[in-house]
């Protein structure tokens, strides 16, 4: 069984030092390999071609140096080439149940799981923000909501709340959706990518205000809320929004303050409708809260690593680490559960939807043969898979470096799991802006109620309340999955796993 549980390697491989020390590991300075001269930058875009030839889990269908030729991703601004790069080196590997890439984004070229960044990510996982705090959703194309904001965040210290309505963005009030176009990249840029906003939001009342936010630093707290409800017929669940998997040393004290609030409940629903992801430790610790008793010590996982890494085959690794021989084997890479606190459930409800990702869809698939799960909502993001972050000078990269599965085997969840479409239960149903978490009339909420005083969900269409009515504003549900993933692309974090103590770093 793996010992060490994960978050975060930052396994320095291509730091300064490092480009200087490890030799390429192919003298191709006739172009069929990575030359012995060049930039310290060549060699930065260097490194994120070759460490992906070891650690990829695809690395098979990777292209040649020859082929690929790393060096000639350049821009005025380095992370935008190297984010090309990364993009393009995503798209080699063909998943044959789809046809398409297994980082099929859309018709872009834009990777879905690998990305390369400058240490945010990292940051924001150990639980400290950087930004406004809030996300933003469309339920049709001319009605922009506040999707979630966080506790002590600039947006939650101005008041902003779920639900509201942003009307201008910044001096621009045309803000419809364009299928990720100028309009789409515009808001983005405006809410996840600029330092100050200013925005016009409309209440549920009808009133106005302005609103200009500075991003700033706070400590994120993954549990935006929770509540113990009483849902008729005697009975009473424990609701609570779980939004981020930070480390286990930010997210434990939250999670167990919810949990331990929970008496007398027969139920438990987790809204994870917008949690992209993050600490894979977190995770473990999450389901073993939530997996019943007996199922202790039973096989809660497994991580699945290429074969260059399962059979010790991984020279540039080797070159940085004196890691253990067979570590990344199926038999240290078996996770079981191990029962924490007092919950006992034979049913968990789980919220989803497309900005669901990575860590949230673990944790579920993890439980899926264990007890009754079912999933409210619609399709989540889709992502199996996992990796270390790879420092690379300043930069980070990630690409998926293992996939898992569950104790029945089950994984591959690369189009992500619909609530009742085999092999998942529960009920398909739109997302509905016009309620804050924890309102049983919410959509997605009431029809958890709904299954748990009667055994049945609510059937009708759960529509969304906008202030545009014309059929050319709506979105199928296909276009809001398409556009949540637009939305949260930066926010889904991925399985992330941090640096066994085992490993010793070579001098």
């Amino acid at each position: 069984m793996r010992k060490t549980l994960y978050f975060l390697a930052l396994i320095s491989i291509a730091s300064l030092s490092a480009c200087k020390k490890n030799k390429p590991v192919n003298n191709g300075d006739d172009g069929s390999g990575p030359s012995s001269t060049g930039s310290l930058l060549d060699r930065v875009r260097d490194s994120v071609y070759l460490y992906p030839q070891e650690t990829y889990l695809w690395y098979n269908q990777l292209p040649t140096y020859k082929n690929f030729q790393p060096r000639n991703y350049v821009s005025s601004d380095t992370i935008t080439g190297l984010s090309s790069e990364v993009d393009h080196l995503s798209q080699y590997a063909i998943n044959p149940a789809t046809s398409q890439p297994y980082e099929y984004y859309d018709n872009t070229g834009t990777a879905k799981y690998s990305f390369i960044d400058d240490g945010s990510v990292s940051n924001e996982l150990s639980g400290n923000g950087g930004d406004f705090g809030f996300s933003v959703f469309y339920p049709t194309r001319t009605d922009l909501r506040i999707k979630y904001v966080y506790p002590g965040s600039p947006a939650d210290q101005k008041g902003i709340k779920r639900g509201y309505q942003i009307t201008k963005i910044n001096g621009r009030t045309d803000l419809t959706y364009d299928d990720g176009g100028t309009t789409t990249q515009f808001v983005i840029n405006a809410y996840a990518n600029s330092k100050t906003i200013s925005m016009t939001l409309t209440k549920p009342d009808n009133t106005t205000i302005d609103v200009t936010l500075n991003t700033a630093n706070y400590t994120i707290n993954p549990v935006i809320t929770y509540k113990t409800l009483d849902v008729g017929s005697g009975k009473k669940a424990g609701y609570m929004v779980f939004n981020s998997f930070t480390d286990l040393t930010n997210a434990k004290p939250k999670i167990l303050e919810a949990i331990n609030s929970f008496t007398g409940i027969s139920d438990l629903i987790i809204d994870l409708r917008y949690n992209g992801g993050g600490s894979v430790e977190t995770a473990e610790y999450f389901d073993n809260l939530l997996v019943p008793s007996a199922k202790t010590n039973t096989k809660m996982y497994t991580a699945y690593f290429n074969d260059k890494l399962t059979s010790d085959n991984y020279t540039l690794f080797k070159n940085l680490y004196d890691i253990p021989k067979g570590f990344f084997s199926v038999t240290n890479q078996t996770v079981n559960f191990q029962k924490q606190g007092s919950l006992n459930l034979s049913r968990i409800f789980f919220i989803v939807g497309g900005g669901t990702a990575s860590a949230s869809e673990l944790t579920i698939n993890n439980l899926i043969p264990e007890l009754d799960v079912q999933l409210i909502g619609s399709t989540t993001y889709g992502k199996p898979v996992g990796f270390y972050g790879i420092d690379i000078n300043k930069y980070q990269l990630y690409m998926p470096m293992f996939s898992t599965r569950n104790s029945a085997n089950s994984g591959d969840y690369y189009t992500g799991m619909t609530p009742g479409k085999d092999p998942y239960k529960g009920i398909s149903a739109a997302d509905d802006l016009t309620k804050d978490f924890g309102d049983p009339t919410e959509g997605l909420l009431a029809q958890a109620i709904s299954y748990i005083s009667t055994g049945k969900y609510i059937t009708r269409s759960v529509t969304t309340q906008s202030l545009a009515t014309s059929s050319k504003n709506v979105l199928t549900a296909d276009q809001k999955r398409t556009m949540e993933q637009k939305f949260t692309r930066n926010k889904v974090k991925g399985l992330m796993l941090k640096t066994p103590s085992i490993f010793k770093k070579r001098k």
